[in-house]
């Protein structure tokens, strides 16, 4: 299975993209912005798509011609503005998803924000309510695409070392949890069914990952 990794060179995305190549049955084709972030992947022996999200979705739909899944990692990151957000966030998940559907892709894992629901925009500080804004609109479009989708909300990131614990479900109390595990739920996720058509906040937690994604309902 070829899974196109969109925004790989950002912290889950590299992590992702260890994890994919150390699988014997998944490739990955790193979706990168310029031929200057190439090295790390080239090292790692993954594919390669030069293509910035702020491109037309044509350009994103070639990158995912062939491939068997998508997974969108990208961000705007903490320090932009607001039109970062708009140009990141939302238009180019939204780009992303129909890019995958023109390349006839149907598996698709967003990665979003611990809760994107109505209310989380409107109690959201005045600096955070655009980011969770994008997300919300952006995980919406997801569900009507008629894509086999799954949305991973984690909750607060961290650069700790992955414990491959979590604790997963509809509405999880807010807490931590290690860049490297959601990386893990998404390559789990890539190879379990039982994970289409499911969103679901990601914590850490004391099951194995595994044990998690297979109790979804």
């Amino acid at each position: 299975m070829e899974i196109l990794v969109v925004g790989a060179n950002g912290q889950i995305g590299k992590h992702l993209v260890k994890l994919i190549q150390k699988n014997d049955n998944l490739q990955a084709k790193a979706m990168i912005r310029n031929e200057e972030q190439a090295s790390f992947f080239k090292d790692l022996g993954a594919e390669l798509s030069i293509v910035d999200l702020e491109q037309d979705v044509d350009a994103i739909t070639n990158a995912a011609k062939g491939v068997d899944a998508v997974v969108f990692t990208a961000g705007s990151g903490g320090h932009t503005g607001k039109d970062k957000t708009m140009m990141v966030d939302l238009d180019g998940a939204v780009k992303t998803i129909e890019a995958a559907k023109n390349a006839n892709v149907k598996r698709f894992i967003m990665i979003s924000s611990f809760d994107t629901r109505r209310e989380a925009i409107q109690t959201a500080s005045s600096s955070f309510a655009p980011y969770v804004a994008a997300k919300h609109y952006a995980d919406e479009w997801l569900r009507n695409s008629n894509l086999d989708y799954t949305i991973i909300h984690p909750g607060l990131l961290t650069n700790d070392e992955g414990t491959g614990q979590v604790e997963l479900g509809s509405n999880v109390e807010r807490g931590e949890v290690p860049r490297e595990d959601i990386a893990s739920v998404i390559a789990s996720s890539l190879e379990n069914d039982t994970t289409i058509g499911k969103e679901f906040q990601v914590v850490s937690g004391t099951k194995s990952i595994k044990e998690a994604l297979n109790a979804l309902s």
